[in-house]
């Protein structure tokens, strides 16, 4: 029989806390807070051709705990991640996202500073990105995203705000500032994987 104040004593989650390097070993631990769980985290970038991946574990909100991309055109973001909620649980990386055919969405892109371009979005990219407001800055980034990415919780934790939209093409407004897709990716590492 539990005493009466042990049913609302929470003890803290300890997880692995790291940013996996080469070696793949992650030996570092943290005592998480009581409304978090245990996460392995991945982000796969592709751009001309090139593919790297960022793996990471940590404390996580339910929130990061998501199965998502962004597509900017030229460059895709793949975040996968795998949560659980007992001491020490993520051991394993996320799964390795892979790139799923075209879903019969489309949204307009930038290329250069030409926003006209359309593009096919792909598995569970069904929104349409049409502005990205980071440290202060509104950038126009164009391209599909998937609903996790334009969610209010997600850019709370973030830190920027990624103006969405539904609808094939719905994001054809005219662009003052373009071309901000090598600073858009790297934030959405450090959303993520800090």
């Amino acid at each position: 029989m539990l005493l009466p104040w042990t049913r609302y004593v929470s003890c803290a989650l300890k997880c692995f806390e790291c940013r996996l390097g080469p070696s793949g070993s992650c030996t570092e631990t943290k005592d998480c807070p009581s409304n978090t769980q245990c996460g392995s985290f991945r982000l796969t970038s592709y751009a001309g051709g090139t593919k790297t991946d960022v793996k990471e574990r940590g404390c996580a909100a339910a929130e990061e705990c998501v199965q998502a991309s962004v597509n900017y055109g030229v460059i895709q973001n793949l975040i996968t991640s795998k949560c659980c909620t007992s001491d020490l649980c993520n051991s394993q990386d996320a799964p390795e996202g892979s790139i799923c055919p075209p879903n019969g969405k489309k949204c307009f892109y930038c290329d250069g500073t030409n926003c006209t371009k359309t593009l096919n979005c792909n598995g569970n990219e069904d929104y349409c990105i049409s502005r990205v407001t980071a440290v202060g800055q509104e950038v126009t980034a164009k391209g599909c995203a998937s609903k996790q990415i334009c969610s209010a919780e997600l850019s709370a934790l973030i830190g920027e705000e990624i103006s969405c939209c539904q609808g094939d093409l719905c994001n054809s407004g005219s662009s003052t500032t373009v071309g901000l897709l090598l600073f858009v990716t790297p934030l959405i590492s450090l959303v993520l994987f800090s």
